[in-house]
């Protein structure tokens, strides 16, 4: 990818600069406060972030579960909130862009969910038509942004 294509990259001074058009602030703007209404309501689409490490075994499922569930929450309401507090920052340091990446992730996974993104769709392509080709093509614009982000934090290893 060209440089200035990139939405995302590495500062001298080791913070990071976000190229981000107004369009795809206000797509990205509006994606937090949807995610906290499904996490506030515990909605099915959320399984992905929240996967079960027991499949065999209920109880000790549910004791995982209520050892570990709270702080997950808390952790992606973090990341959301800050992702929210910097939508509109030209540089990010780089716990906040680790926040941003988890807030992409787990945007992307919430909703690959609701839309039932399989691997086949993949090799097929995900379609450009019909009602939800715009839930599709942010689908995949967070997830072509979650690659820049890994690529610009993956710059100073």
């Amino acid at each position: 990818m060209r440089r200035r294509d990139r939405r995302v990259s590495r500062a001298a001074d080791g913070t990071f600069r976000l190229h981000l058009p107004d369009r795809e602030r206000e797509v990205l703007r509006t994606l937090p406060a949807q995610l906290r209404e499904l996490l506030a309501v515990g909605d099915p689409a959320l399984e992905r972030l929240f996967p079960p490490a027991y499949l065999d075994d209920p109880e000790q499922q549910a004791e995982y579960a209520s050892l570990v569930h709270d702080d997950l929450l808390r952790q992606r309401a973090t990341s959301l909130e800050v992702m929210e507090e910097t939508i509109d920052a030209d540089r990010l340091d780089e716990e906040q862009l680790s926040a941003w990446l988890s807030a992409l992730n787990d945007l992307r996974l919430v909703l690959g969910t609701r839309l039932g993104i399989t691997e086949d769709m993949y090799e097929e392509g995900l379609p450009e038509e019909g009602p939800d080709a715009p839930k599709y093509a942010v689908y995949a614009y967070l997830g072509w942004l979650e690659e820049q982000v890994v690529a610009a934090l993956a710059e100073g290893l």
